[in-house]
C-alpha cells in the first residue's frame, strides 16, 4: 500500500498530477486546492498518498499532509459520500477548516462544495459531529454553544443571543464562538441581553 511519494513533477491533468518517481510515473488525482499549491513541471514535490482499490481499477488520491488524508478517509465514510464529493470538499477547505465547519454545525460552509447539496451536507455534519472536534482548531465552548444550538437543546439566553447575533448578518460559526466568550466573562447564568451586548462587544474587535 502506498502512503507517501517524492518526486518530481512531470504533468498535470485536469484532476490529477503525474509524479515521477525514479522513472515511474504515478497518476495521483488531487482536491483542486492541492493541485493549484503545487509546483511547476520538473519541480520536486511530495504527496501523502491513500490507495483505492478495487476490483477493477487501483487509484492514487493525493493530499499535502496527512490531515488531509485523514479526513479524506473519514469523508468517505458518510453515507453518499464518495471520493468525488471528498475531493470536492478537500478542494475548497484545508483540514482544519473542515473539522471546524463540522464541530461547528455549519452546513453552509460544507455545501460550497460543488456537487454537496442540503441533505448530502446534513450529512456529513450529523456522522462526524463526534470526530470533529479533537481535530477542530476552535475551543471547546465554541463548539459546545453551536452543538447545543443546533440541536436546539441550549439554554433559552443563548439561543437567544446567536439566533440575534446572526439576524443581524453575522454567520452561525461567529455568534456561537462571540457568545461563548461572553458566557465566559459574565456567567453561564447571563440575560439575553447580556450575551447580545458582550457578543457584539467581541464581533467589533
Amino acid at each position: 500500500m502506498i502512503g507517501k511519494l517524492k518526486g518530481t513533477i512531470d504533468s498535470y491533468g485536469e484532476d490529477y498530477v503525474i509524479l515521477d518517481v525514479h522513472g515511474v510515473g504515478y497518476q495521483v488525482h488531487c482536491p483542486s486546492r492541492i493541485l493549484q499549491a503545487l509546483p511547476r513541471a520538473g519541480e520536486a514535490a511530495v504527496l501523502a498518498i491513500e490507495t483505492y482499490v478495487r476490483e477493477d481499477m487501483i487509484k492514487l488520491y493525493g493530499f499535502s499532509d496527512d490531515a488531509e488524508r485523514e479526513w479524506f478517509r473519514l469523508l468517505m465514510t458518510v453515507q453518499g459520500v464518495g471520493a468525488k464529493v471528498a475531493l470536492a470538499i478537500l478542494g475548497i477547505l484545508k483540514a482544519s477548516e473542515v473539522a471546524n465547519a463540522i464541530a461547528l454545525g455549519d452546513k453552509a460552509t460544507i455545501s460550497r462544495a460543488p456537487g454537496v447539496g442540503k441533505r448530502v451536507a446534513e450529512r456529513i455534519l450529523a456522522e462526524l459531529k463526534d470526530k470533529a472536534p479533537s481535530f477542530a482548531s476552535v475551543d471547546a465552548e465554541t463548539i459546545a454553544v453551536s452543538q447545543t444550538v443546533n440541536e436546539d437543546i441550549a439554554a433559552r439566553p443563548v439561543a437567544e443571543a446567536v439566533s440575534a447575533l446572526t439576524n443581524l448578518g453575522y454567520g452561525q460559526p461567529q455568534a456561537s464562538a462571540a457568545v461563548a466568550k461572553a458566557m465566559q466573562s459574565a456567567g453561564e447564568d447571563a440575560s439575553t441581553e447580556t450575551l447580545i451586548r458582550l457578543g457584539l462587544k467581541e464581533l467589533a474587535q
